[in-house]
């Protein structure tokens, strides 16, 4: 058997994105689980940049632990800072509706759910 560097890329290609495919369709089916709903959830931006922490106020609790979980919220305020304080000045608000955003984890506080390790999109 003959191998050129073409050929072994190309095997390597073949077999990373039937693993991909296969890790996809498994993603997809364990994040359905661990979906959450809020009703309005606040999340601020500094500097153009989303924070990684959402705070959610009426919320459904997931059940069972997951990785990541899928948190669709009726009203996500984005309050724009113009600092790098969370008390400072704030530039403008802006609310979104039906979004739904990724995170890794949550903390309660009472009726408020702290999610943390959300993505910026």
């Amino acid at each position: 058997m003959n191998f050129t560097p073409k050929g072994v890329l190309g095997a390597v290609a073949a077999v990373s994105i039937g693993a991909t495919t296969l890790l996809g369709v498994g993603t997809g089916t364990a994040a359905a689980a661990g979906r959450a709903h809020c009703d309005r959830a606040e999340r601020p931006v500094w500097s153009g940049d989303p924070s990684r922490n959402v705070t959610g106020h009426g919320c459904s609790v997931p059940s069972g632990e997951r990785r990541w979980y899928r948190v669709e919220v009726d009203d996500l305020v984005q309050p724009e800072h113009t600092t790098e304080y969370l008390n400072g000045p704030v530039d403008r608000t802006e609310t979104l509706h039906d979004r739904t955003i990724r995170c890794m984890g949550y903390t309660t506080d009472g009726d408020t759910l702290n999610w943390f390790g959300c993505t910026p999109h």
